[in-house]
């Protein structure tokens, strides 16, 4: 059966763990070279590796995404080493403070904003003129269903969550004459370290048990379960593939059906 992206080249920023690893090491799987940009170099060496025993070319660059001048370096040199860009996942985010906005240190809001905001907006600038040049390319913004309800504690990421799905819709509209696709996908509560995290700091913050926390997010998903990283990475696939090429503009909710009043 033919690689489903055989000769493509992917950017995937927060590439060096959780979904981002997952979604590079599935990528490579299925014949694509990979440019990844993340904060963590060991973590991005040790995925480079994994890579190039697949036969996949693979370059890593340690950079902030909020950072204009090392997302464009970053870019830059992708360019020249691997030639036109065909895909740009935007998965890199921080999980910020959880408190109520009365308490929320602005520094906090400011990098959350940075990050998983602006950070997505610097990558798809840098990669735009190159997409409109070969007049193709996928855009996939790794965003949240925290940015489609209210979610006290998080307003912060909540925010920049939503503003990240304004952003899809945006840009999907301007840029699809260019035939550029421009998605997001919107996970639920997903398994594994950063969710951990998240549940021990509002266990924290509110004073209940962990186990009270987890309970509650696990009774809001209609499965019964949390997603887990590869179900993002298939996701990211399938509109990174052949089979995503006639959509554009859309919020795909990965979410074991967690409500999202």
């Amino acid at each position: 059966m033919e690689l489903r992206l055989k000769t493509k080249v992917a950017v995937i920023t927060g590439g060096e763990q959780g979904i981002g690893k997952q979604t590079a090491l599935l990528f490579a799987q299925e014949g694509a070279d990979l440019a990844l940009l993340g904060l963590m170099s060991d973590g991005l060496e040790l995925v480079r590796k994994e890579i190039e025993t697949l036969s996949r070319k693979c370059l890593v660059y340690r950079v902030n995404v909020a950072n204009e001048d090392q997302v464009n370096e970053a870019i830059e040199a992708s360019l020249k080493n691997l030639g036109g860009i065909d895909v740009l996942i935007n998965n890199a985010s921080v999980l910020g403070a959880t408190a109520p906005v009365a308490e929320l240190n602005p520094q906090s809001w400011t990098e959350e904003i940075g990050v998983n905001l602006t950070g997505p907006f610097l990558c798809c600038k840098a990669v735009l003129p190159g997409m409109i040049k070969q007049r193709s390319g996928k855009i996939i913004n790794i965003t949240s269903v925290a940015g489609q309800r209210a979610y006290p504690l998080r307003s912060s990421y909540a925010v920049s969550k939503a503003g990240l799905i304004a952003l899809t819709r945006t840009l999907a509209a301007e840029v699809g004459s260019y035939n550029i696709r421009v998605n997001a996908i919107a996970p639920g509560p997903v398994s594994g370290n950063r969710m951990k995290r998240v549940i021990e700091e509002r266990a924290r913050s509110t004073g209940q048990s962990i186990a009270e926390v987890e309970a509650s997010y696990l009774h809001a998903l209609a499965l019964g379960r949390m997603v887990e990283e590869g179900d993002v990475a298939r996701m990211a696939l399938f509109l990174a593939s052949k089979e995503g090429d006639n959509i554009t503009g859309q919020v795909f909710n990965i979410c074991s059906g967690y409500k999202l009043e």
